[in-house]
């Protein structure tokens, strides 16, 4: 019975994986999680040590030994000599940076049952880097999302604290056990709430940009492509249904063959329907100057903002009389207060709404 039992473990149990004891961070926290999401690793014991003894007999080590060598899957960043990063970036590598870069495509093909050479693979590698593992590898490795020189020379200060609450901060405190919890509180056990709660994250991530990130993407390819035929000024792109995550994309299909994007070639609005009944409300939703700012490239008028409904009607209709332009449509909803979104009742005058302020 004992033989027996030895010999199903051994079937069962996946290459060792080792790492360091004492305090963990984000970065091996994920690199463990990430290893076991492929199936050569997906029953693998792990082993938490410093002792070099013990860390040669793994056949996979991550963030402790001082070796970067893929042959012999070895993958730590502290010594001294260490300068990789991720392809086109300049980021150096924590231990999650280093196994995603090797792993990660398998990963993502085994996620999405994908050919490991497809192009879609690629664009969900690069993505799932710059949106989740970078900052990663930055606030292990120390990293400032700006310059600190720089910053402190520009004069600008913070308005807030923003530092707070990221995820390597949530898993900097999972090493302390919970005064409340019944369960184990050991070590080990910290580790292991850790990297599921990380890889957790990372899993969310893939799974959402494979199945609502990536076909976006030739939805909106499509609308770019015709904005003509919405407007001649190519200011306005009309999507078939709402909650398509555009922003991304269209900077990217903005951009020109070396990287910047001619103001020729920027839309302004965005229009969508709410849901996908008949006779859903329409939204005329502005464009910001980049992925990450507030501030929009052409806001609606200032005249409209914080109005709604037939007040917003009344609204429309004399700056339409005053500037001597079509009237739009009865049926606005809405304009919010900062201009950056309004709604309509129909296509025709979510549309009638961003025409009207091009002009104004």
């Amino acid at each position: 019975m004992a033989t027996e039992t030895a010999s199903k473990k051994l079937k069962t149990s996946g290459p060792l994986i080792g790492t360091h004891n004492g305090h963990f961070h984000a970065d091996e926290a994920l690199a463990v999680y990430l290893l076991r999401l492929l199936p050569e690793y997906d029953a693998s014991p792990l082993v938490r040590t410093r002792d070099p003894a013990r860390l040669s007999e793994c056949h996979t080590v991550v963030d402790v030994g001082g070796e970067y060598e893929p042959a012999n899957n070895r993958y730590d960043h502290h010594q001294r000599t260490f300068a990789t990063t991720f392809p086109n970036h300049n980021t150096k590598l924590s231990s999650a940076g280093l196994v995603y870069m090797h792993f990660g495509r398998a990963i993502i093909a085994q996620h999405t049952s994908l050919p490991l050479d497809h192009p879609d693979v690629d664009l969900l590698y690069e993505k799932l880097y710059s949106d989740f593992v970078e900052a990663l590898d930055a606030h292990d490795n120390g990293i400032s999302v700006y310059e600190q020189t720089a910053l402190n020379n520009s004069g600008l200060e913070k308005r807030f604290k923003n530092g707070g609450v990221n995820l390597g901060s949530l898993v900097g405190d999972l090493n302390h056990a919970d005064p409340t919890s019944s369960e184990p509180q050991d070590e080990d056990s910290l580790f292991g709430r850790a990297s599921t709660f990380i890889g957790d994250a990372f899993l969310r991530k893939l799974r959402i940009a494979a199945a609502s990130w990536l076909p976006a993407r030739a939805t909106v390819e499509s609308a770019y492509q015709s904005r003509q035929t919405v407007h001649p000024s190519g200011r306005i792109i009309v999507l078939p249904q709402g909650g398509v995550p555009w922003k991304e994309h269209l900077y990217n299909f903005e951009q020109a063959a070396d990287g910047t994007t001619p103001e020729s070639n920027q839309v302004y609005y965005v229009l969508y329907p709410e849901n996908g009944a008949p006779d859903a409300k329409w939204r005329v939703q502005c464009v910001s100057e980049n992925e990450s700012s507030f501030v929009s490239r052409k806001p609606l008028p200032e005249a409209w903002r914080g109005v709604r409904d037939q007040d917003l009607d009344g609204v429309l209709a004399a700056d339409a009389e005053k500037a001597g332009k079509d009237k739009i449509p009865p049926g606005a909803i809405f304009t919010h207060a900062s201009g950056f979104i309004g709604g309509h009742q129909t296509r025709e005058g979510a549309l009638a709404m961003a025409v009207r302020s091009l002009d104004n």
